[in-house]
């Protein structure tokens, strides 16, 4: 069941599954979705109490303009920690994909008595902007993609799915079931509260844009050795958005991490990879 929260003085829609006696995970991405329906229920099964949420200006959360955002990553962060304010947690397992592996890093360095173990999925150790040397950036072929000047009208449905089933496909590996993706973008669609500008808040919802506008602060890559959280890094070996060498840095920087790695995997969570994320998961939150 969704229901509005109070975290960090803003109003926040969240979901749980399953039993509040049970081991907590809190789940960070763009927006709930981010973590399907299907994912969640999973892990409940294992007896686990999954918590997930919307950041700001994306799904039923608190909206203004998500490409001028008066609030910064650090604020997202504290936003993370106050969810689990809301549920009563002193702390939680902590999963962070995507633009939430960032807020999940920086939840574990910040506030690491709030983080039980972090799992960290097709992410990378640094914010929006060019890569570190060291690091593979976006695949050319993708950004040249995404520079184009795009054929979508943002506030028509049909418009907007079918662009974003484009996108996901560029975005995943092998075996990319467009049904699948198709169910999940028009759930996304359907779910936002569009505010004074329906174009812009479903171009935030779909493709995370608010995090190009926002203020990320500090670099934090070189904080990475003072997380103190178990951590298990989880990469599609074909990602071509964070290409795999990201998630080999974060795995290598972090005390003790380990890497898990997704064959023919893109930067998605798809479930044909759930037999082998969720027991991962499973025996990673394990004491």
């Amino acid at each position: 069941m969704e229901k509005l929260i109070k975290a960090n003085g803003v109003e926040l829609c969240a979901e749980s599954f399953g039993e509040p006696s049970d081991p907590p995970v809190l789940l960070i991405g763009n927006t709930m979705l981010t973590w399907p329906d299907g994912l969640c229920e999973r892990l409940a099964g294992t007896r686990r109490f999954v918590v997930r949420y919307d950041q700001r200006d994306t799904g039923r959360s608190e909206t203004a303009d998500p490409e001028a955002p008066r609030y910064t990553l650090r604020d997202l962060v504290a936003d993370a920690a106050g969810v689990l304010d809301a549920f009563g947690l002193p702390s939680a397992h902590v999963a962070g994909f995507g633009v939430g592996g960032w807020i999940a890093q920086l939840l574990a360095l910040d506030h690491p008595s709030r983080v039980t173990t972090l799992t960290l999925i097709a992410t990378r150790p640094t914010a929006p902007g060019p890569a570190d040397a060291d690091l593979p950036d976006h695949a050319p072929e993708l950004m040249a993609r995404f520079m184009e000047r795009p054929r979508v009208d943002w506030t028509d449905r049909e418009s907007v799915v079918a662009f974003q089933v484009e996108n996901v496909r560029h975005m995943s590996g092998e075996s990319f079931d467009e049904a699948e993706a198709r169910a999940d973008i028009e759930r996304i669609f359907d779910r936002t509260v569009t505010g004074a500008d329906p174009g812009k808040a479903h171009r935030a919802n779909q493709m995370g844009t608010v995090f190009a506008a926002l203020d990320t602060g500090d670099r934090w890559r070189e904080r990475l050795p003072g997380i103190t959280a178990p951590t298990l890094v989880v990469h599609g070996e074909d990602d071509p958005f964070f290409p795999l060498g990201n998630g080999r840095a974060l795995a290598a920087e972090i005390p003790s991490a380990e890497l898990l790695v997704l064959p023919g995997t893109g930067n998605e969570l798809p479930r044909r990879t759930w037999d082998t994320v969720v027991p991962a998961l499973l025996r990673h939150t394990t004491a």
